[in-house]
C-alpha cells in the first residue's frame, strides 16, 4: 500500500520536496488558484497552519489551471500574490494538473484514495482539500465548498491519533 510519502513534489520555486520529510506529521493538501470565488480560502488555510503548525499540521498548496483558467500567473507571480494578498506562509508547491492524463502522482493516489460523490475520482474544482494522518494515509476529501474552518475537528482528531 502506498502512502503520501511515496511522493514527491517542486516547490513554487522549483525545488524537489520529498513528501517524507513531513514523516508523523498530519497533511492538509488543497489545490489552490489565485481568482477563483473560493480564494479568500487562503486565509482560512493560513489560519489552520498558523493554529495547528506546532502540534504538526503542514497545509499543502497545489496551485492548478484546470478550472477556468483561474490560476494563470506563473509560479513566481502565484507566490507573490499569496504571500502579498493572504500572508501565506504554509508550503506551496509548483502549479500542477489534478485531473487527466497529465495529472500529478500524487493527485493520482489522492483521488483514488479518497473518491468524491458517488465515488467519482476526478477533481471537481478549486480548493478540493485532503486530509492525511500522521501515518500517512488519506483520512478524507473535504468538497471546495467546506470551509478550512469547518475542518478543525477532524485535524484536531488526526493531530491526536
Amino acid at each position: 500500500m502506498s502512502t503520501v510519502y511515496d511522493f514527491e513534489a517542486l516547490s513554487i520555486d522549483g525545488k524537489p520536496v520529498a513528501l517524507k520529510k513531513f514523516k508523523g506529521k498530519a497533511l492538509l493538501i488543497v489545490n489552490t488558484a489565485s481568482a477563483c470565488g473560493f480564494t479568500p480560502q487562503f486565509a482560512g488555510l493560513e489560519k489552520l497552519h498558523e493554529t495547528y503548525g506546532a502540534q504538526g499540521l503542514v497545509v499543502l498548496g497545489f496551485p492548478c489551471n484546470q478550472f477556468g483558467s483561474q490560476d494563470s500567473g506563473s509560479n513566481d507571480e502565484i507566490a507573490s500574490f499569496c504571500q502579498l494578498n493572504y500572508g501565506v506562509t504554509f508550503p506551496m508547491m509548483q502549479k500542477i494538473d489534478v485531473n487527466g492524463a497529465q495529472a500529478h502522482p500524487l493527485y493520482q493516489w489522492l483521488s483514488a484514495e479518497a473518491p468524491g460523490l458517488l465515488g467519482s475520482k476526478s477533481i471537481k474544482w478549486n480548493f478540493t482539500k485532503f486530509l492525511v494522518g500522521k501515518d500517512g494515509v488519506v483520512l478524507k476529501r473535504y468538497a471546495p465548498t467546506d470551509s478550512p474552518e469547518s475542518l478543525t475537528e477532524d485535524i484536531e482528531a488526526a493531530l491526536a491519533a
